[in-house]
């Protein structure tokens, strides 16, 4: 059978044949081909040397322990810009739970594939299309089965990452873990201790963008796993909420939040605030003498929690900047029959114009997680019509390609009431001809202008402040339009 593969892969495998080696795609590419997806990066592994291979390809680099070169191309694609080759190798124990000790270059795929992770993974693709499964990946990806190559204790003892990267890949793919993998991986996650923050943190962000992440953060939890992300995640387990406003403990409604971001394809930084929005509930809950539940303040004590979880996983500076700005302001008023406009220009100021559509987004996360059927109620939509009201530009003589100062010191104009009522007129024409909003054109206009009594300056200074009011107001009506609401 043929593959959709890129030319600068496929002239990678033919150069290295026609020099007497073997070569195949090997791994997540192959996995993605066989389902049909376009692969997120290509691997090419051979018998080839990595100084064998330097020589065919003189234009490429070597700079590790594990005999990966990497192959430029002229590719306008940056997923192909390098192509990397690894020589087959069989690898020796891993003392450090992550890393082997040693790496042996081998003559045959065989090595190569029995030391992968998953099965799925351990499949290689060969000239014309042929596949080479020794462990059964191909019926395993037919049947959505996450399986490790051999002994899942071993596996998973090598490398204790391949633990979190069973769940990601169940999250991805939709898949299953199979039985006596998913017990090995209860029985060996202590194991993770032992892998630094900035992988578990991969291989978390990874997860939160998948099309799953709800049912792979759940079985996290079940397997008490959740605690190598971060143990400040397993507060919010069974933690009762008032039942008047939420179906779900906490825990499940931050769950629910989250999967209704992944369902909108909405980016990693509202998805991460929808898990995180409420973190500090089970910190802040107080329950009153007539059994009242409230969580006063838990979104400001939440954002310094999600700003402590995003650090200690080594996030960017920005990643943690966003996420705790869209917890801390989470809690947003938005009730348009008593909210001012300029209470929502406060808004945006504190969250900046960047994130604000990101807040509303976590707004109708929100509403999802606690089990409301409706994303956008006409509260909120009324409210996102103020935000485009606050965002838009008004319109206004400042929109003139002349100011008073102009008016004055460059067409002689003593400072007082005519100085507004001609600004008003070279508005009024401009919003009929904007190519008129231009220096040279009004600066000669106001000539014309200057030549009129007061009282015609006024009548047409008048008639342009009205046409503005009147334009202001139409665009209004648009934007309530958009949004559905008057």
């Amino acid at each position: 059978m043929k593959y959709d593969v890129p030319k600068e892969v496929s002239r990678i495998t033919d150069e290295l044949r026609d020099a007497d080696f073997e070569a195949f795609l090997v791994g997540g590419s192959v996995r993605d081909l066989l389902l049909g997806k376009e692969p997120k990066d290509w691997d090419i592994t051979t018998n080839a040397t990595p100084e064998e291979i330097q020589k065919i390809f003189p234009d490429s680099f070597y700079e590790n322990s594990f005999g990966t070169v990497g192959v430029k191309t002229d590719s306008e694609d940056i997923k192909l810009k390098v192509v990397e080759i690894t020589p087959y190798r069989k690898e020796g124990k891993y003392s450090d739970h992550r890393h082997p000790d040693s790496v042996i270059f081998s003559t045959k795929i065989e090595d190569d594939l029995m030391r992968r992770d998953f099965t799925i993974n351990a499949l290689a693709l060969g000239k014309d299309g042929e596949v080479v499964d020794l462990f059964g990946g191909e019926k395993d990806l037919q049947n959505g089965l996450i399986r490790t190559v051999g002994n899942p204790d071993e596996r998973f003892t090598e490398d204790a990452l391949r633990i979190l990267r069973a769940v990601r890949f169940m999250a991805e793919l939709g898949f299953a873990i199979e039985s006596e993998t998913l017990k090995s991986i209860q029985e060996k996650g202590s194991d993770l201790e032992h892998i630094s923050k900035e992988r578990i943190r991969d291989e978390f962000t990874k997860i939160i963008n998948s099309k799953n992440p709800m049912i792979a953060l759940e079985l996290l939890q079940r397997m008490n796993l959740l605690r190598y992300i971060s143990p400040l995640l397993e507060e919010m387990v069974g933690v009762e909420q008032n039942k008047q406003a939420h179906k779900y403990d906490v825990w499940e409604h931050c769950l629910r939040s989250l999967q209704h971001a992944a369902d909108k394809e909405y980016p990693f930084e509202i998805r991460l605030s929808a898990l995180l929005h409420d973190i500090a509930k089970p910190r802040t809950k107080r329950v009153s003498g007539n059994g009242a539940t409230s969580f006063h303040n838990h979104e400001v004590v939440g954002a310094q929690m999600a700003h402590e979880i995003l650090t200690e996983l080594n996030y960017s500076k920005e990643i943690v900047k966003n996420v705790r700005k869209l917890v801390r302001w989470h809690m947003f008023f938005s009730d348009p029959d008593e909210i001012t406009l300029s209470a929502v220009r406060r808004i945006i100021t504190k969250v900046g114009e960047d994130n604000i559509w990101n807040l509303i987004n976590l707004r109708i996360c929100d509403r999802i997680g606690t089990g409301r059927p409706k994303e956008e109620p006409y509260r909120l939509r009324k409210y996102k019509s103020m935000i485009d009201e606050a965002l838009r530009a008004p319109l206004s003589v400042k929109m003139l390609a002349v100011d008073g100062n102009t008016l004055m010191n460059e067409c002689e104009i003593k400072a007082g009431p005519e100085i507004g009522l001609i600004l008003h007129i070279l508005l009024d024409e401009v919003l009929d001809d904007p190519e008129k909003n231009t220096v040279e054109h009004q600066k000669r206009r106001v000539e014309e202008l200057k030549k009129l009594s007061f009282k015609d300056l006024k009548e047409l200074g008048d008639k342009g402040k009205a046409r503005l009011e009147d334009e202001e107001e139409i665009e209004i009506k648009k934007l309530r339009k958009k949004h559905q609401v008057s």
